[in-house]
């Protein structure tokens, strides 16, 4: 049976956000720091992996197998969770074979790794996909790209729990929506299964809008029974996913001295720039107070260091 703690629930602090551009548009925003869970299970990527490893154990499976890039934040924390828990782990990677800070953690954290190139990798929605890799690895259950689908979500509905147990300490009774960087849309849906319809919930595309990010979540909605899909999506993709830009790392950098949280520029830095411009262009009224999710993954920024700092 797959050994991992189903009684660990971390936390991550709520945080009032000091930025000027906010001061001045009368905004308040709150961070939750899921950056601040753990030094390697980071970010949202352990809630989306809960309910997951949940079906596995009840499955009566060994270990897990899933997908994701040279620089997943995705198959860090997988690999990251069965090397503490003691669980096994297989990794199917895009593209060919490289030796990213990602991936020595990856080997380091034993995580068996086969690189699909590109075209095996784009073959990974086909029917048929996962049976020889069922049949070579029998005991482990396969995870989708992300951690994503229904389970991934409703693993994420407890951050809406977390941020309430909070508010009274920053001063709030309440909050008017949620901001999030949205990579497959998980998350977001989770948050939207959480509220059912009581907050709106706002996703920052960190992909071009051709990912399908809507139609998942308009999915993992329905699989819930729900039929309402009380959220709105805006473009933070900046051309592409993981485009990068002089503007984005400048921002980056005045933040974080700003601020003093760290940021990456796949999704937290895009989506808080997003932030930043619809605040900016009147998109929120004066008093609006928002609940900004740091969604971790700041391994991932040892890829894009050179050009960060």
């Amino acid at each position: 049976m797959l050994s991992y703690p189903a009684n660990w629930q971390p936390e991550a602090p709520l945080e009032l956000l000091h930025l000027d551009w906010l001061s001045r548009s009368g905004i308040e925003v709150a961070i939750l720091r899921l950056d601040q869970i753990d030094p390697l299970i980071s970010g949202n990527k352990w809630f989306k992996l809960t309910e997951h490893l949940k079906a596995a154990d009840q499955l009566g499976a060994k270990g897990i197998i899933s997908l994701g890039g040279a620089h997943s934040n995705h198959l860090h924390a997988l690999a990251a969770a069965g090397k503490r828990f003691g669980f096994p782990t297989v990794g199917l990677l895009r593209g060919h074979p490289q030796d990213t800070p990602t991936v020595k953690d990856l080997k380091a954290f034993g995580m068996q790794l086969h690189w699909l190139g590109y075209g095996g990798y784009r073959a990974r929605h086909a029917p048929g996909f996962w049976q020889p890799w069922q049949a070579q690895y029998p005991d482990l259950q396969p995870v989708p790209e992300g951690g994503g689908g229904l389970p991934g979500a409703k693993g994420c509905r407890p951050l809406k729990a977390m941020v309430s147990e909070q508010l009274n300490a920053l001063g709030w009774n309440d909050y008017d929506g949620w901001w999030l960087a949205c990579g497959t849309g998980t998350t977001l849906a989770g948050l939207v299964l959480a509220e059912a319809g009581e907050h709106p919930v706002y996703g920052a595309l960190a992909v071009p809008d051709d990912h399908g990010v809507a139609q998942q979540v308009g999915r993992i909605v329905q699989q819930a029974g729900r039929v309402d899909v009380a959220c709105e999506l805006f473009d933070a993709s900046r051309g592409g996913f993981a485009r990068i830009d002089p503007l984005l790392l400048e921002f980056i950098e005045r933040t974080e001295q700003a601020s003093g949280v760290p940021l990456e520029p796949l999704y937290t830095g895009k989506a808080l720039l997003a932030l930043k411009q619809h605040v900016e262009a009147g998109r929120f009224a004066r008093g609006t107070r928002l609940i900004f999710i740091h969604t971790g993954g700041l391994q991932g920024r040892r890829g894009f260091n050179l050009q960060i700092m």
